[in-house]
This record gives structure tokens, sequence and C-alpha cells, in this order.
């Protein structure tokens, strides 16, 4: 019975051993494997994400050595099932063979996204993604922008490559990594639709004023047409709002939609002290907000009855109820609305018109007599 029990300890025994061995034969690389390729063994597979794992495990078809040379792809959905199902429904579904190394490098030197090293850590996305949307060929062969350099210069990527800012926006943030979309797609991020949702991951608190503006709401009722923040900000050139060429280019952007008020803002003051690059001059967003945009009839408007005097007030110390009866954007052109205003301006076209025909004539009259008394000087020579 001794003798039982003894070789039954050592039984057990040995199998915990192999329990315990089995991990670390299963993740080296199988040994025949190496013979031929010694070069996918070395330290940089070691040292990836893979590291761990026998060839077998990706190489699932190889079932015996030596193997016939042609051996089916390698099938990252064996593992990566949920990410593989996103990337099908992506643009980048059919852009490769192997759309999965496309971005994370070499097959056998994969690390991890928190690694610096790895193509897909934050640092390394532009870059990564650069590759193909850095190419100018590549845009014109596949008639998309080249907007690698564009994000570049952006205050995004400033904020990334010059300040090294792990949280500044990449692309992956905006477009996401695996299921990356057509920005005609209602289910992408970067749909006209979801714009502000995408920009608020990172600017909630702005989001929330957006969302309460006449901008938002127009977009949450389903009107394609309204602003949303890449209208105003561009999609990958976004610049410092503070700086002078921003805000002139921006005041011109508001005028895309707002045609009418930008003709008469452009007879104003502010507008053409604004043209010659003042920064602190009244632009659009300082009198109806920037992202709080409400119409004048809304009690909680800049520019209703109720805050015009505090709006203008903001810059003209001292305005009151009678300093903010002036009418920043009266169209001399509308005798309805504006009847005075109207009636003076045709009231100086005929007074300019009346002026320039009278010295005019006073000059034609001039010159016809000065010919005359010309020629009657040579005749009585």
């Amino acid at each position: 019975m001794k003798e039982i029990l003894f070789r039954s300890s050592i039984v057990f025994a040995a199998l915990a051993l192999f329990e315990l061995a089995a991990p670390a034969l299963h993740a080296a690389p199988a040994p025949n494997c190496l013979e031929c390729h010694s070069d996918k063994g070395g330290p940089q597979f070691k040292g990836s994400i893979h590291g761990s794992m026998a060839c077998t495990d990706c190489h699932t078809d190889i079932k015996a050595f030596p193997h016939p040379d042609q051996v089916a792809k390698v099938n990252c959905s064996t593992c990566h099932a949920a990410a593989v199902s996103k990337l099908n429904q992506s643009v980048h579904a059919h852009s490769s063979a192997q759309p999965c190394l496309s971005c994370h490098g070499d097959a056998h030197e994969i690390l991890p996204a928190t690694d610096p090293k790895s193509a897909v850590y934050a640092l390394n996305i532009p870059r990564t993604c650069g590759n193909c949307h850095g190419d100018k060929k590549f845009a014109a062969q596949h008639n998309i922008t080249e907007v690698y350099s564009q994000y570049m210069d952006s205050i995004h990527g400033f904020a990334l490559s010059r300040d090294g800012l792990l949280v500044a926006a990449t692309c992956a943030a905006c477009h996401g990594s695996h299921e990356i979309r057509k920005h005609t797609d209602p289910a992408s991020r970067v749909y006209r639709g979801n714009v502000a949702d995408t920009c608020g991951s990172c600017h909630s608190g702005i989001e929330a004023v957006y969302q309460k503006g006449i901008h938002g709401q127009l977009v949450k009722a389903g009107d394609t047409s309204a602003p949303v923040c890449s209208d105003c900000h561009t999609a990958h050139q976004i610049s410092n709002v503070q700086s002078t060429a921003w805000q002139v280019k921006t005041t011109a952007t508001c005028g895309g939609c707002h045609t009418e008020e930008m003709a008469t803002y452009r007879d104003t003051f502010h507008s053409q002290v604004s043209a010659l690059g003042y920064q602190q001059v009244a632009r659009c967003w300082d009198c109806h907000g920037e992202h709080d945009i409400l119409p004048a009839s809304d009690p909680n408007s800049k520019i209703s009855d109720a805050n015009l005097v505090a709006t203008c007030g903001r810059c003209h110390a001292g305005a009151n109820a009678s300093f903010v009866t002036y009418q920043p954007h009266a169209d001399p052109h509308d005798g309805r609305r504006f009847p005075l205003l109207h009636a003076s301006a045709i009231f100086m076209n005929l007074l300019l018109a009346g002026v320039i025909g009278f010295f005019l004539l006073h000059a034609l009259l001039w010159l016809l007599r000065s010919r005359g008394e010309a020629g009657h000087e040579r005749r009585t020579l």
C-alpha cells in the first residue's frame, strides 16, 4: 500500500511540474520554425506584445514540419475578433492585403499601445497615419486631401509634437481607431450630426454650451446645414482662436451663412478696423456669443433688449439705453425696416451725383470756352 501511494505521489508531482513548464514550452517559438526563420524569433519578437505566444498560435494552418512554401495569411480575428469586426466596416477594410499591419507595424514586432516605441502610441499616431495620408501622390490617387501637414501645423499637432501632451487630439481621437468611416456615414464619428459629441469628448464644457445655442439646437433637430465645430474651426487646420489671422478669417466664415448681415457689417467701423489687422475690435462672436449663440428674441441672448447694454458695455464703458439704439446691421437699401436711413442714403446719392454732375458740366463748359478763346487768338494773329 505504501509503495502504491509513493508511486502515485511521484506521478502527481511529475504532472504538476509538467503543468508549470507547459506555458514556457508553449511560449517559445518552436525550435523547428527557428531553423528556417531565425530572424523572426529574436529579441524584437520576444519583446513584442505577442512574445509569449508560439508560432502556430498565429500561423494556425501549419500542422507539420517542413510545411509548404505558400501558407495562409494570419487571421488576426482569431484573438482580436471585436477589432477586426469594426475594421471590416471601416474605410480601411480593403486598403491592403493585411490592413492590421499597416498601422501596427511588423507582425513580429508589434508593441502595446502604451509603449512609446509602438506605432499606435499617442505621440506616434500622426506619423503612422501620415504614412498614407501625408503622401500627396496617395491622396491624389484616392481622391482625398493630404491632411498630415495640416494637422501637424494645427494647435493639436503643436500640443502633441512640441509640448508632448498625450491628451492632445490625434487622428484616432476624432476618427476612431478601427471603425473609421466616411464623414458621410451617419455612424461616423466625424459625421456632421456627431461632430459636436466627438469634439466634446475633450471639450465637454464647450459642447454643453454649444448644445444650448441655436446652432446646437438646429443640429439636434436634423438640420444638416447648421454649423458644427469643424465649420468654424476647420477639421485639421485648427488654429489658436486668439490669433488675429484666425479671427479675421472666421468673421468671413460667419458671413458664409449670414450673407446679409455680413454685407452690412462690412460697412461698419468695426469691420474696417478689423480688416486692417486690429485684434481688439468687435467681431461677430463679441456681440452674439461664441458657442451660446441665441436669437435676439431669447431673453438669454447677449443681444436681447435686456442684455444689450451689458454686451456693448464690455468694450464701450458707459454704454446706456440711448447708446444701444445704434443698428450695426442697418441696411440703407431696406426702406421698409430703415426708412430714415433709406431716405438719407437716397439724398446723399442724389447730392453726390448732383455735385459730380455740376462740376463735370463746369469742366466741359470751361474746356469749350478755352478752346474757343484759343481759336479766336489764332485768327486775330
